[in-house]
């Protein structure tokens, strides 16, 4: 929280924290100048399509920085893509997205704006949803829209020149999507928009389009794309690196402490609010060897969990986590996988169904993998065979993977 009126200097520096790029470079300074003189607050943009249910850390670092300006007196303007996310935004794709149909998109912005404003101040955020201006288009406004740019300029887009490389198909409504996310900033007369370095073309469309329309082009505030916890591909939910907004804090903790340190500092700077003279003396005393990098590691994941949750819940995550992980013990509370009667035979069960019931994997081939890996334990007892009839006791206590136990009740 910002307590005291800064300067402009120092508004911008600390709004330039965790940034790839600001452009045109200069511009949000004088953009901050000339509000103040004005007396009003900036216009800052961040569009979010609804795509899927979930948001991970990912997706958040855009918002975090929608709360900074937020705090610093700006208004916040949160578009809900439930036009754009019908046609998908191909900006990193090397294949078409697969439609949604506007039922599917508004079911899934229910759960975003929920997770977002645990973020963001919702009294003071200003919702709108881009179809209440694409559904009104006709047909004669779609054509004024696309002669905003040519196809040679689109085709320089790197994720469409790659598949033109690779003679992979780029359909028609694909192409639209860059002009659909500029033509939101002139509907809302943003001063600012916000987004990954990836949404930069799109960014730069909208300056374009608010040119054309006698506007003020708005500046482009970029950050990197966040890695996930392999620390080699961006954070997705497809290759299973995320850390999930909606994690409980012993998971998002855990999931934290695994990545590699090569991340400590970009998870430092882009989802924690600490300030860069503490997350240099830490990363530089890991450096000297003077601090562990597992516990420069167990401040990032306290940080980030009392981030989402509180101190309380970050330091019990802690806590347990040293608990399970240092000195193997188990922890204090787990959920209980109800077995009714007849569930059993012979008071055995297959332990690929066991998985599965217990919820700890969605289908029998994702169970079968986790058990070929090692990664399942009866009472501390690595069970490898996927063909496995385990004998079951009330009471006993399954452990997939190194953070999810549960334990067995037999009814």
């Amino acid at each position: 929280m910002v307590e005291k009126m800064l300067s402009v200097e120092e508004e911008v520096e600390l709004l330039s924290r965790g940034c790839e790029e600001i452009f045109p470079e200069g511009e949000l300074e004088e953009k901050i100048r000339k509000a103040r003189k004005e007396n009003r607050p900036l216009r800052v943009k961040l569009g979010i399509d609804p795509t899927a249910t979930d948001l991970h850390l990912g997706h958040l670092i855009p918002v975090l920085k929608l709360r900074q300006f937020q705090e610093l007196g700006h208004q916040a303007v949160l578009i809900i893509g439930d036009y754009t996310a019908m046609v998908g935004d191909p900006t990193g794709r090397n294949k078409e997205r697969p439609q949604l149909t506007h039922e599917d998109v508004l079911a899934n912005a229910e759960t975003y704006t929920e997770q977002v404003f645990k973020i963001l101040d919702p009294e003071k955020t200003e919702v709108v949803y881009n179809g209440s201006w694409f559904s009104k288009m006709t047909f004669t406004d779609v054509i004024k829209l696309l002669s905003n740019m040519t196809l040679a300029r689109m085709l320089e887009r790197e994720d469409f020149a790659n598949r033109m490389r690779s003679q992979l198909p780029i359909s028609l409504h694909e192409l639209v999507y860059p002009l659909m996310q500029g033509y939101d900033s002139a509907m809302v007369r943003a001063d600012v928009e916000l987004g990954g370095i990836d949404q930069k073309f799109n960014i730069l469309a909208g300056r374009d389009i608010q040119r054309e329309m006698g506007m003020e082009p708005q500046v482009g505030v970029c950050n990197p794309i966040l890695l996930g916890t392999d620390g080699t591909e961006k954070m997705s939910k497809s290759l299973g690196n995320t850390i999930a907004l909606t994690d409980p804090p012993h998971e998002m903790f855990g999931k934290t402490m695994s990545i590699p340190d090569s991340l400590m500092r970009m998870y430092f700077e882009q989802i924690t609010d600490l300030p860069l003279s503490e997350i240099d003396a830490i990363l530089s005393a890991v450096d000297d060897g003077s601090l562990h990098p597992r516990d420069a590691k167990r401040k990032l994941a306290k940080a980030i969990v009392a981030r989402f949750y509180d101190e309380a819940a970050a330091e019990e995550a802690d806590e347990q986590f040293m608990k399970v992980f240092t000195r193997k013990e188990l922890p204090d509370e787990m959920p209980e996988i109800l077995l009714p009667a007849g569930t059993l035979t012979d008071g055995k069960m297959w332990i690929v169904k066991l998985v599965t019931t217990a919820g700890f994997a969605s289908s029998n081939g994702e169970a079968r993998r986790l058990v070929e890996q090692g990664g399942v334990r009866l009472d501390s007892r690595v069970i490898d065979d996927p063909d496995s009839e385990c004998e079951l006791t009330d009471g006993m206590v399954l452990q997939v993977g190194k953070r999810r136990f549960g334990r067995i009740r037999l009814q």
